[in-house]
């Protein structure tokens, strides 16, 4: 098993559950392969731990295969005889007799698959939460599942459970500098910003990487072989969570493949109406960590508009889309050649695309370098102004508001050879078309990967010049 890495404060949070005087249901969800099971296996390695997983759902999976899958794993796993499986009720019942006791870690893993076609499940849990787990307070159950939209109706907005969750757990990609810790220290950070490009924060991907070998290696293992981890992965990533709306969900995000959309455009290219139908697909893909609805907001009233963008924001899909997709019969019967990624069409462009995601995603460790405190944020994101008889249209990659009456206009840029003075002129015309409130200070920041030219350095335009290593 490959070396647990990151996860600190999830940790610490599951931790604290282990100081109480009483028992704790912990809720656990994210995309497929960010390492739910791995974060719940690693909190309770150090305890007597049954982990249970539901089974995984085709066309013909019946409630009683789950059911027997169930006892299967209990028999096998933790020496319970076997018994009728037609009722979750006994089950659950059974699994809260051998764990009365002592402190225990239950998990439950892909709990939506283990409820599937059987309506009573949710109901037969709660009834025995209520009456025979919590009894014992030593006892942890994890709920833990991929489909977060099943658990977020289900579970965490459903009146049966209100109350009784201790915890709920998110879990978002590995930061930056987790992510670092996959390569030894000897590695520039374009090479990793290249694989990064395709995998993201997503453990299971960065865990198939093999730091001896390239990034056009490893990702020419991943993707361009019919056997590798990334070829297959997205057929089965929406199988498993949209099940029969899975090609409705492919449709709307290679809408966002080339970038950010807003609803109208969505709708023009799929030559649809918009609907609610529309809106539970968009939330959905939401919820599974594929895109992120990036809303721009007012400057001088700090409210957020109803003016919105879907980015895809999920580096594998983005990269599937772009170039696996299209050439899927050639990696199967082998004749697929890549050179190196920088081979691929367009890829300079997609490249800034995915950079931009992952300084997107890590926000956080960007405040910490411009020494911005989270709690004087008033708003922070993509921000985007449009064109009106009154105003000129603009478009900035990251701006950041503060309480302290500062705007940090972040232009994130990548570029293949250091960035030259062409970046001023474009920073300047951003800050001219931008309507800034009375009172206000603009501080422009440059996020970049292979370098400055001392030209850019020696403008003055910039407040701050930040290093993709230094976020690393």
């Amino acid at each position: 098993m490959a070396k647990f890495i990151g996860r600190e404060e999830e940790m610490r949070k599951l931790d604290l559950l282990l100081k109480k005087k009483s028992s704790s249901l912990v809720v656990m969800h994210g995309r497929r392969r960010i390492g739910k099971s791995r974060l719940a296996e690693e909190f309770g390695s150090k305890h007597r731990f049954i982990s249970l997983s539901g089974l995984p759902i085709t066309r013909k999976t019946t409630a009683q295969e789950q059911r027997n899958e169930f006892v299967r794993q209990l028999s096998t796993k933790y020496s319970v005889p076997k018994i009728q499986s037609d009722d979750w009720g006994n089950l659950f019942w059974i699994l809260s007799n051998i764990t009365q006791s002592g402190r225990v870690i239950i998990l439950l893993d892909e709990i939506s698959w283990m409820a599937h076609k059987d309506d009573t499940f949710l109901g037969k849990l709660k009834i025995n939460w209520d009456q025979h787990f919590s009894k014992n307070p030593e006892l942890i159950l994890i709920l833990c599942g991929s489909v977060s939209s099943w658990i977020e109706e289900n579970i965490l907005s459903s009146t049966s459970f209100l109350g009784r969750i201790s915890l709920d757990i998110v879990l978002r990609e590995l930061s930056l500098s987790e992510c670092r810790k996959f390569w030894p220290k000897r590695i520039a950070p374009y090479e990793i910003l290249k694989v990064l490009s395709i995998t993201g924060g997503v453990p299971k991907y960065l865990e198939e990487i093999v730091p001896e070998l390239s990034a056009e290696n490893n990702i020419r293992n991943l993707c361009f072989t019919p056997d590798g981890l990334l070829f297959r992965e997205f057929d089965q990533i929406f199988s498993d969570l949209f099940n029969k709306r899975a090609k409705h969900h492919q449709e709307i995000i290679q809408t966002l493949a080339n970038g950010a959309q807003d609803l109208d455009s969505i709708c023009k290219k799929l030559s649809i109406e918009k609907s609610g139908v529309l809106s539970k697909d968009l939330h959905h893909l939401q919820q599974a960590g594929f895109i992120q609805i990036d809303s721009t907001w007012n400057l001088k009233q700090k409210m957020t508009s109803r003016l919105k963008l879907f980015r895809l924001s999920d580096n594998y899909i983005r990269f599937y889309l772009k170039y696996i997709f299209p050439k899927r019969e050639q990696i199967e019967d082998k004749t697929m050649q890549l050179q190196s990624v920088e081979s691929l069409p367009g890829w300079f462009g997609t490249l800034g695309l995915q950079f931009e995601n992952l300084i997107l995603s890590n926000k956080l460790t960007l405040f910490s370098k411009l020494n911005i405190s989270p709690d004087s944020i008033v708003h922070s994101g993509p921000f985007f102004q449009r064109k009106t008889k009154v105003l000129d249209g603009c478009q900035i990659d990251l701006l950041i508001q503060t309480k302290t009456k500062i705007l940090y206009l972040c232009e994130i840029k990548f570029s293949e050879n250091p960035i030259g003075v062409s970046v001023i002129k474009e920073v300047e015309e951003k800050i001219n078309r931008l309507t800034v409130p009375r009172l206000y200070s603009i501080r422009p920041v440059l996020i970049h990967v292979n370098g400055v030219t001392n030209a850019v350095k020696d403008s003055e335009l910039f407040d701050h010049i930040i290093d993709f290593q230094t976020l690393l």
